[in-house]
Parts: structure tokens; sequence; C-alpha cells
């Protein structure tokens, strides 16, 4: 049976997208803005990293409506604000902003595996996602009568691959060192909810190249105690660890209640092309696996969000009658 997606009120409505919006990286320095201590992993990063590069962001809105959620979205590794095309489009069609930083490690900045500054690129990513919560006002005062529209007080950070490690740890996933101790916490007071999209499961199998490169794809679930959908693919085997596609659960099942799980049965890494069309990361490329994705997505953050539960409702009947083709638990 072929898969179906919920689909989101007002799919047609219009959309502006602006971009490059340059965020600032230093705290911000009104204190109503919600930040949390973690804020202080911006910057020098206790003299690690520089970020001599500027942090830009585009974001994507519809024309109209009001009382419109905020999602952050953090992209996998080497991608950047103009990638995930097919997912943002969606969500904005849906009704919501999407913000897309683009991180250091993005390739149009030339930072690869071997570069000695990648092993702390995890923790510049996760400045990023601070920098644009704690300067959202900057961020949305750059286009045009949106402001006023925003709904602050529903906000959520989504991530795909490494971007769903950088999310989580906004979430409360911390990174454990080699004896399993978390380290910090750089969970953000603003942020509602979240989706991890085929995100770092627990490193205890770890290929040898990703110990060496990513020693800090280690996450632990155990803190990450803000509500979250998890979505797996059922035949995503990573090629940094030596387990099979359920490692990508791990985000729902070592973590706290509130959660759900989508697992989309024949779905690879990038679930049938998430950055975009004819990418030659996508090795699954089916246009309505995407869209189930980002119809998910946008079902559970108004659900949570909202309180808005009809579109989370009818993928929960289309899921009882997939013939296996996706499925959804909770806790």
């Amino acid at each position: 049976m072929p898969l179906l997606a919920p689909a989101p009120q007002a799919l047609n409505r219009r959309l502006i997208a602006v971009k490059p919006i340059t965020v600032p990286t230093s705290p911000a320095s009104d204190s109503s803005t919600g930040s949390s201590p973690a804020r202080n992993v911006s910057g020098g990063i206790e003299g690690d990293i520089e970020r001599s590069l500027d942090l830009q962001v585009k974001v994507t809105a519809p024309l109209e409506g009001a009382n419109l959620p905020v999602i952050v979205f953090s992209h996998g590794n080497a991608w950047s604000m103009d990638g995930y095309e097919p997912l943002v489009d969606r969500w904005a069609a849906a009704g919501f902003v999407v913000i897309q930083p683009t991180h250091l490690d993005s390739r149009r900045h030339h930072i690869g595996f071997d570069d000695p500054r990648f092993a702390t690129i995890w923790r510049v990513r996760i400045a990023d996602l601070h920098a644009v919560l704690d300067h959202l006002d900057d961020v949305l005062d750059q286009v045009p009568d949106l402001p006023r529209r925003v709904e602050r007080d529903h906000i959520a950070v989504v991530g795909h691959s490494w971007g769903g490690q950088s999310a989580g740890a906004l979430l409360g996933a911390r990174v454990l060192d080699a004896d399993g101790t978390p380290g910090e916490d750089f969970a953000h007071p603003s942020v509602k909810a979240g989706a991890l999209i085929a995100t770092t499961g627990t490193g205890d199998t770890l290929t040898p190249f990703a110990l060496e490169h990513l020693p800090f794809m280690r996450p632990g679930y155990s803190t990450m105690t803000t509500p979250a959908l998890v979505i797996a693919g059922g035949k995503d085997q990573s090629a940094m660890s030596t387990r099979g596609p359920d490692w990508f659960t791990d985000a729902y099942t070592l973590s706290p209640a509130p959660k759900r799980l989508l697992t989309i049965t024949d779905g690879e890494h990038t679930l049938g092309g998430l950055a975009g069309e004819a990418v030659k990361e996508t090795s699954d490329e089916d246009p309505t696996r995407v869209a189930l994705v980002a119809d998910a997505v946008a079902a559970y953050l108004l659900d949570v969000l909202s309180g808005d539960a009809t579109a989370w409702q009818d993928l929960q009947q289309q899921a009882a009658t997939s013939s296996g083709a996706f499925g959804i638990q909770s806790k």
C-alpha cells in the first residue's frame, strides 16, 4: 500500500523566504529573552574554536496568518540553509515560520573531518541554535510584517541526522563521556517541543572512523525531558555504527515520556530525499515519503504546541491501515 500523509490545512498558502539574515553570536543583552546559561557555548567555546564566519539564517514563512508557531531547523552534516526545501516549504505552507541556520560544517565553509577545528563544531552547532533563539526578535524583524504574527510561546527545534543531535541538546540530551557521565546541559527554556529525524543513537557501537572523528556522537537521552517526536527509517543502516536501523530509535526508547516514534519501514537515512530533489546522498528517493515526514512533524507540533490534534489523529488512522508501511508508538 502506498504511503499516505495527512494534508495540513492550507497547503496552498503563499510563502516568503528571506536570506541571508546575519544573527549575532554574542549573548543577548536583554534578560527577558528567556535565554539560559547554555548561551555560554557561543563565541570562543572556551578557547577551542572561534566562529570567524557570520552565522546566517534563512526564514521561510506564510504570507498570511496569525499566531504562527516557530521551527528552528538544524541541517545534517555539510548542508546549509539552502537545503531541505521539500520539508521547509511544506511546514511553512502548513502555517509555521521556519528558521534555518547554516552551521560551520556546511561544505561551503570547507571544514572537513580532518580539520582540527572539526572536533568542537558540535558545540558551535548548539551555540548557533541558542543564538537564533536568543535573538529571535532580531531575526523576525528582517521579514516585513512577520513579528506581530508569530506566537513566541510556540517554539520547536527540529533536526535531521547530525542536526537531530544538535536539536536534541536543546531538548535536554547531553553528550556522554567515555565513562558514560552526562556532559553539560544545553537545554533552552524557550523550546517547548521538538522532532528528531534519523538521529544518532548511543555511542557504544561506533565504528573506528566515528570514534576517531566523531567522539561527541555519544548522546545520552535520559535527561531529554522535553516532548519530542522521533522519526526513524527501517532500512537506515549507518556507516557510523555497527548496529542496525534500531540505532536511530534510541532517542525514543532511552528518553523519558512524553515521546512519540514514527518508523517508516522502507526509509533510509534521507527518508525519501529530505534535503532536496535528485540529491546524491539520497538512496531511496520518494517524494511521498518526504511528504509523510514533513506532515508528521507538522501534525505532531500542532498537537503539542497548539492543542490541535486533528492532523495527528488522521496520521494514526492512516498508520493503522498502511499495511505496515509506517507505524507509530507513544509513551
